[in-house]
């Protein structure tokens, strides 16, 4: 399976305590590259990820926080960051996790609608990685009912979804409640993932419908939800004139996560690099900072006024991701997303007692100092709470998809053809390798060498199918194979 990379060498390296499944029993991708904060921080966080894999009277499950939390449905589930928990562990090669979990939220224990959770488009994505579709396909029909639970419940008569800010899991945002860019983006991608799943299934009426209400809410999405002057996508409040909100949020960057926009708005990406509303230096702001209510202090320890958040930060680069590589625009680069991962994965860390920087992740982060905020307000409470740790190895994000589907740029799709396109500029990075990836049946390789002096294989970008050299380049550029014709 590892074709370049030690696996006993990087478990030597890269070891995390922890008392739940080790990542290489699972099995994971290794990757090696020349930044070692990147590097450390893909290890940790798939060690975190593995904490949170837990066995349910239903199979596997995942979970959040490790201590049980009242909110939280059975077994400590909460469908919140559920869609990012099967876009991270997709890349395991054990699928059996990902599929309990699957089947778990349409289970009488599961309650996928208690939060947001773009449900069929997370199992679209995992089911890609193998270009086996046979879980979602025996739960089309489950994916449906909940399709339309959704719109008795949340659909306006504008056709917009509405939802509670805090059921999006953003407690305390300057936006509110309304018609808000996320839970319409969600709903968009689950429309169109059920099309294929259901043209799959070979049940073409009910693919024509799911692609008929995509189309209908992407046009709603770009009409009613994009602010011409602000040149943004916002919240919408529940009103007759759905009039839009204040505030530039972070979540007017979700409709990229799905593909919502036309090329014409990518105008709004200006704002994620400038210190006026997006950019901080421990992760992008959840408002923009000109607003008058931007961190706001409140009697509640979970703010999206401000704080960066790492599902946030995770769905933001996801979203950059799509528009770098679907898109045609001159506003952001692939130099932008290294920065913005880099920036992400310096992060991950909290000075312990004996003075020491350590690898960590919590719920929020105060942007400008990189205190874990939640974590803190937590800490000064009094009476003391009992829950001042709970968030410790907080999984409600994704880090290692973005180095796989953007650093070494697998862009992960149903089809025969494999695109990668590496997201990071050639100075950025002297060498980079993603080694183990287990693709459609394949053992795949991604390995870039600036000055051919890491690898045996020479300068630049190369890819491995099975161990044989498919296809290279000199220069770090897009490249392109048909898995059909290199596995004949």
């Amino acid at each position: 399976m590892y074709h370049v990379l030690d696996q006993k060498k990087i478990s030597e390296k890269f070891s995390f305590s922890h008392d739940g499944i080790s990542p290489y029993k699972v099995g994971i991708p290794l990757v090696e590259l020349s930044d070692p904060i990147i590097e450390q921080i893909y290890y940790f966080r798939w060690h975190t990820y593995c904490k949170h894999l837990k066995k349910s009277p239903f199979g596997w499950v995942v979970t959040e926080f490790l201590p049980d939390v009242p909110w939280a449905g059975k077994h400590n589930t909460i469908s919140c960051a559920a869609g990012h928990h099967f876009y991270e562990g997709r890349w395991m090669h054990d699928p059996a996790y990902l599929q309990d979990y699957g089947r778990f939220w349409f289970s009488e224990d599961g309650e996928p609608r208690r939060y947001s959770f773009w449900i069929a488009n997370a199992l679209y994505a995992f089911c890609s990685m193998r270009g086996d579709f046979s879980l979602a396909i025996s739960l089309l029909e489950n994916l449906k009912e909940n399709y339309q639970a959704w719109e008795r419940d949340k659909q306006t008569e504008s056709g917009l979804f509405w939802q509670l800010a805090d059921r999006d899991g953003m407690e305390k945002a300057i936006g509110g409640d309304g018609c808000r860019p996320t839970i319409n983006s969600y709903m968009y991608g689950d429309a169109c993932a059920i099309a294929k799943i259901a043209e799959m299934a070979g049940d073409q009426e009910t693919s024509r419908e799911y692609r008929e209400k995509a189309e209908a809410l992407k046009e709603l999405i770009n009409q009613k939800l994009w602010d011409a002057d602000a040149e943004f996508y916002k919240t919408a409040a529940q009103n007759e004139n759905l009039s839009l909100v204040d505030v530039r949020e972070e979540v007017g960057f979700v409709p990229w996560y799905f593909g919502v926009p036309t090329e014409d708005r990518a105008v709004a990406w200006k704002f994620l690099n400038d210190p006026k509303h997006f950019q901080a230096p421990f992760g992008p702001t959840t408002a923009e900072q000109t607003h008058p209510d931007f961190m706001k202090v409140y009697r509640h320890e979970c703010w999206w006024n401000g704080p960066s958040w790492p599902f946030a930060t995770s769905q933001t680069l996801t979203a950059l991701g799509n528009l770098l590589c679907d898109y045609k625009q001159s506003v952001m680069t692939e130099a932008d997303y290294f920065d913005l991962l880099k920036t992400y994965a310096n992060s991950h860390f909290i000075t312990a007692e004996n003075g020491e920087r350590v690898p960590f992740i919590d719920e929020n982060i105060e942007p400008f100092t990189g205190e874990w905020l939640a974590r803190s307000i937590l800490r000064k409470i009094e009476p003391p709470r009992k829950d001042v740790d709970r968030g410790r190895d907080y999984n409600h994000s994704t880090f290692c998809d973005l180095v796989l589907s953007g650093l070494a740029g697998i862009r992960v799709n149903d089809g025969d053809v494999l695109e990668i396109h590496p997201l990071f500029a050639e100075q950025q990075l002297n060498y980079f390798c993603a080694d183990g990836i287990l693709y459609h049946g394949h053992a795949l390789t991604v390995l870039w060498d600036k000055n051919g002096d890491r690898y045996s294989y020479g300068n630049g970008l190369h890819m491995f199918l099975d161990g044989d050299l498919v296809a290279s380049a000199k220069k770090l550029e897009k490249i392109e194979i048909n898995l059909k014709a290199v596995s004949r």
